[in-house]
C-alpha cells in the first residue's frame, strides 16, 4: 500500500515545504479548516460534500437511521479513541477476553474485528512491497543461472513472467528513489543545527536570508532550504527555535516515510511474515490465522480513516466523520506499512461481510497482484451479499488505465464494464477550486467513479489525538461515510443504486485537471462523475428514484377474525 501519511502541508520531494492553506491561522486551531470537507458547495464555493444539509433533508422526510456497520480494512484502529469508541462496532456474540470462540466463526475474542497481519508471535509492522515479493519469488525461475531453463519457464508461465518483468522495472526504479530520498532527508536532518546558526538569532525573513553569505556547499544547501521554508505563510517571520522545531518534525516525518522503503520494503532479504504470522502464505484457502490485536504496531492510517467515516466530537474537538450519526466501525487489520497481501485482503473481506458489514472501505492498492483471482472471488462474495466496496484510486498521479492499481473491479482495463456492480473507486480533491485534483491522485474517466476531499483532512490518530493527513486514502472514507448516511436512512438501497446516486449528482468542474496529458485535461473528464460528491444531492436522488418505505405487516396471530353467523 502506498500510504500518504505525510502531514498535509508537507509535500514529498526535496525541500518542498509550501503550505497549501491560504491562511496564517494555526491549522490546529482553525475550525473552518478542520471541517472544510463537510461544506456545502452552493453556499461556500468550496467543494465539500454537504454533510449537514444531507442529514437535514433525510430527517425532513421522517426517515430514522438504522446504524450501518462499515468495515475498515486497514492498518488497524485505536478502538478506544475518545472520538471513535462510541461508534465502534462490537460483536454481540463474543464474550470479551475469555479466550474462546463464542460465536464459532473461527476467530477467538474478535470483539471489535480481527487482525490478519499478525499471529502468536506478534504483529507485522513493516512488510515488503508486492513488487519485492514477486522479484524475490520469480527471479530464480526466470533469470536463474541456466538460460535454457529460464526460457522454458518464461514460455511455460507467460502471465507470471509478464508480472515479473513489470515488478522488476518498478522495483529497480523505486528502490533507487527510496534510497536517494532517505539519504537526502537524512542529510537535511543532520544540517538543522548549522542551518539554524545561519539565522544568527534572527527571525526567518527574506531580508535576513539575503544577508547570509554561504561559504560552503552545505551552507548553500541550507540557505536554499530556509528559502523554501520562508515562502510558507505559517513559517514566515518565525524565530530560530520555532523554525528548528518545525524542521525537526518534518524531517522525522520524511525519514519515517522513506527509511522503511529504503531498508525493508524494497529489500529482497527482508521477510517478517514466516516467523510472525506462521501461516502458509501461498495457501489462499487458509483463513483461520491472525489475532485480535485491533490496533497493531502503527494504527495511524486506519484510525484516521475511521474518524473520517464515523468520528464524534469530543471535548473541545469539533472533528466529526461524514457518517457520525450512521456508521459503526468494524476494524479488520490487513494492511501493514508496505503492500497488503492478497490472501489477507480476501480473508478480511469475507470476515467483514460474514459479520454484518454493509460497506467496506479499502484505502490501499498496488501495481501487481499475484493473488488477484482470490481477491476477485471475495469481491463477488461481497456483491452476492449486497455489500458496497469503496476503494481508493491511488496516490501515484497516474492514469490507472495505463498503470493498473490493484485490486480492481475490471479484470482488464479494456473491458467495457466492471465484472461486479458493487465497487466505487474514489480520487482525491482539494479545497482549491483552481487546483481541484489533488496533485498525487490517480485518475481515469472510466475506472475512477468520483472524487472526494482528500487533502488537509483533520481526523483521529492514535494516542487520543488528531492530525491532518492527505491521500486518496482519506477521500475513500469520505465516500464510505457518505454511503452509510444513505444506507442507514434507506436500507433498501443496493450498492449499484448508491454508486449511481453519487455519480449522477456530483458537483462538476471544468477546471484544468493538471495531468501530464494535453488530451482531456479537465477535471470533468478524469472520472465517471466529472466532479466531487455532494451527499445532500445524492440523498435527494436516492430518495426520489430508489427509496421504498418498509411496509409494516400485521402478524396473523394479531388479526381479529370476523365472526360468521351460522343460522
Amino acid at each position: 500500500m502506498k500510504k500518504i501519511l505525510i502531514a498535509a502541508w508537507f509535500m514529498t520531494g526535496f525541500a518542498a515545504f509550501a503550505q497549501t492553506a491560504d491562511t496564517t491561522l494555526d491549522p490546529m486551531k482553525d475550525k473552518d479548516l478542520m471541517t472544510w470537507y463537510h461544506q456545502d458547495f452552493a453556499s461556500s464555493n468550496v467543494y465539500g460534500v454537504n454533510t449537514q444539509n444531507a442529514y437535514k433533508f433525510l430527517e425532513s422526510k421522517g426517515l430514522t437511521p438504522k446504524p450501518v456497520i462499515v468495515g475498515v480494512l486497514d492498518s488497524g484502529v485505536q478502538v478506544d479513541h475518545p472520538g471513535l469508541i462510541q461508534n465502534m462496532w462490537k460483536n454481540p456474540n463474543e464474550v470479551p477476553n475469555n479466550g474462546k470462540d463464542d460465536d464459532g466463526n473461527g476467530y477467538i475474542d474478535d470483539v471489535y474485528g480481527w487482525n490478519f497481519s499478525g499471529g502468536k508471535n506478534g504483529d507485522i509492522d513493516i512488510d515488503n512491497m508486492e513488487v519485492t515479493r514477486v522479484v524475490k519469488k520469480y527471479q530464480p525461475i526466470f533469470e536463474g543461472p541456466n538460460s535454457t531453463e529460464n526460457k522454458a519457464n518464461q514460455a511455460k508461465m507467460p502471465a507470471e513472467f509478464a508480472m515479473y518483468m513489470t515488478s522488476k522495472e518498478i522495483f529497480t526504479k523505486k528502490s533507487v528513489e527510496a534510497k536517494q530520498n532517505y539519504e537526502t532527508y537524512k542529510r537535511i536532518q543532520q544540517m538543522i543545527p548549522s542551518m539554524i546558526s545561519l539565522l544568527n538569532g534572527q527571525n526567518l525573513t527574506p531580508e535576513v536570508l539575503a544577508t547570509i553569505k554561504p561559504a560552503t556547499p552545505e551552507q548553500m544547501m541550507a540557505v536554499n532550504v530556509l528559502g523554501q521554508i520562508s515562502r510558507d505563510p505559517s513559517m514566515a517571520g518565525k524565530s530560530p527555535a520555532e523554525v528548528q522545531k518545525a524542521l525537526e518534525g518534518q524531517m522525522k516525518e520524511a525519514l519515517d516515510y522513506y527509511e522503511p522503503q529504503a531498508t525493508k520494503q524494497y529489500n529482497l532479504d527482508y521477510d517478517p511474515r514466516a516467523s510472525m504470522v506462521g501461516d502458509d502464505y501461498d495457501n489462499y484457502k487458509e483463513k483461520n490465522y491472525g489475532n485480535n490485536h485491533y490496533e497493531g504496531p502503527d494504527a495511524k492510517h486506519g484510525t484516521h480513516v475511521a474518524g473520517i467515516i464515523a468520528g464524534l466530537p469530543q471535548g473541545d474537538q469539533i472533528q466529526y466523520g461524514v457518517g457520525y450519526k450512521t456508521a459503526k466501525i468494524m476494524t479488520v487489520r490487513a494492511v501493514p506499512d508496505g503492500d497488503e497481501r492478497d490472501k489477507d485482503v480476501a480473508n478480511a473481506i469475507r470476515y467483514a461481510v460474514d459479520n454484518g458489514a454493509r460497506i467496506l472501505n479499502m484505502s490501499f492498492g498496488k501495481p501487481v497482484s499475484p493473488g488477484k483471482e482470490v481477491v476477485w472471488e471475495a469481491f463477488k462474495y461481497a456483491e452476492s451479499k449486497g455489500v458496497l466496496l469503496v476503494k481508493a484510486a491511488g496516490n501515484d498521479n497516474e492514469d490507472i488505465a495505463e498503470h493498473v492499481y490493484f485490486p480492481t473491479n475490471y479484470k482488464s482495463v479494456e473491458d467495457a464494464k466492471p465484472f461486479i456492480n458493487n465497487m466505487i473507486v474514489v480520487g482525491a480533491s482539494t479545497k482549491d477550486n483552481e487546483f481541484l485534483r489533488a496533485n498525487f491522485s490517480n485518475y481515469n474517466q472510466k475506472l475512477v467513479n468520483v472524487f472526494a476531499p482528500g487533502t488537509e483532512i483533520y481526523s483521529t490518530v492514535p494516542k487520543n489525538t488528531y492530525e491532518y493527513l492527505q491521500g486518496t486514502s482519506m477521500a475513500s472514507p469520505v465516500v464510505a461515510g457518505a454511503a452509510s448516511v444513505l444506507l442507514a436512512h434507506m436500507p433498501n438501497l443496493t450498492p449499484a443504486q448508491i454508486i449511481e446516486s453519487f455519480v449522477k449528482t456530483s458537483n462538476k468542474s471544468t477546471v484544468n485537471a493538471m495531468i501530464s496529458s494535453n488530451t482531456n485535461n479537465r477535471f470533468d473528464l478524469i472520472s465517471e462523475a466529472g466532479g466531487v460528491i455532494d451527499l445532500k444531492k445524492a440523498a435527494e436522488y436516492a430518495y426520489t428514484n430508489f427509496y421504498k418505505p418498509t411496509s409494516t405487516k400485521i402478524a396473523p396471530s394479531k388479526v381479529k377474525k370476523k365472526k360468521v353467523s351460522r343460522k
